[in-house]
């Protein structure tokens, strides 16, 4: 009878001191930085923000609680579902992040703040606040527990995650207007959608990438052109067309958003009726995207 051997299941490869430390800096710098965002433009304002934030601010306002308590009791309950429905390392990068902004919040309460102006605090709140979520996220941890929720209610009905977070953050949103009048409900909505903004600007970076996929038959030129004119390297993928079933050779290659119109041109010199489509990726890692000098 033959044996079978047991399945090999890879171990989790466990952090060295220097990225530790890495780690926890970004996710003290982003949650540090979401502190400032809401004790010193958005709060004093009687502004708020979506999510776990909004609902703390609304209800330290209605009762008088203090904030940075309500944004570790609130978000408590999603650290544990964070750790069951994503991981250990998750759950506790998270609850690192959440501490350091509630006790952030807290010292930075009696700090006055840095403008009367609602617009101005909504512009400069959104923006700070933005990108040290954006910090939190990319460090692998979260600040808002709305995403844990929504993932949740996405395994049982036919919303995405996305659709649930925005029902729920017009709900919030729409909350404040009773609580702060609707004015500062609008100027809420502007500190959101700037917020919301630069959370994906920072996750993103702005060195945007762009992937090509190029279909020719003079494809051993285009690609030698593109290796050596703008020092990419480039991938030959095989291909076949449904229409026609000819076998085709497919060109993959990453450049940059500013080296898109002189690709353009390299292909259109060789085959201007070429196949090109160009889509946007926001991260590239390993193999040899490090450019070469190009002419």
């Amino acid at each position: 009878m033959e044996s079978i051997e047991p399945k090999v299941v890879p171990q989790h490869k466990k952090m060295s001191s220097v990225q530790l430390l890495k780690k926890a800096f970004f996710l003290l710098l982003g949650a540090s930085l979401v502190s400032v965002g809401i004790e010193i433009f958005l709060v004093p304002n009687s502004i708020i923000d979506g999510g776990i934030v909004g609902v703390s601010i609304i209800v330290s306002k209605v009762t008088g609680i203090s904030l940075g308590l309500l944004l570790f009791l609130l978000n408590l309950p999603f650290l544990i579902l964070g750790y069951k429905k994503i991981g250990k390392t998750f759950a506790i990068s998270t609850l690192f992040a959440v501490t350091v902004m509630s006790i952030g919040t807290a010292l930075l309460h009696p700090v006055p703040a840095v403008t009367p102006d609602p617009l101005l605090a909504a512009v400069f709140g959104g923006i700070i606040l933005g990108i040290g979520v954006g910090m939190v996220i990319r460090t692998g941890g979260s600040l808002d527990g709305t995403e844990i929720v929504a993932i949740l209610i996405n395994e049982k009905s036919p919303f995405s995650v996305g659709e649930i977070i925005m029902f729920l953050n017009i709900f919030i949103l729409s909350s404040s207007g009773f609580v702060f009048g609707w004015d500062k409900a609008m100027y809420s909505l502007i500190a959101y959608y700037i917020a919301f903004k630069m959370i994906d600007i920072t996750i993103e970076g702005f060195e945007e990438s762009k992937s090509v996929w190029i279909i020719s038959e003079r494809y051993r030129e285009i690609g030698d052109a593109l290796l050596h004119r703008l020092g990419r390297g480039v991938t030959y993928l095989n291909g076949e067309g449904a229409f026609t079933g000819d076998d085709k050779k497919v060109i993959f290659v990453v450049i940059t958003r500013l080296e898109e119109a002189k690709l353009k041109s390299i292909v259109d010199d060789w085959d201007p009726h070429a196949f090109l489509a160009v889509g946007n990726i926001h991260d590239v890692k390993g193999g040899r995207f490090k450019k070469k000098n190009i002419h």
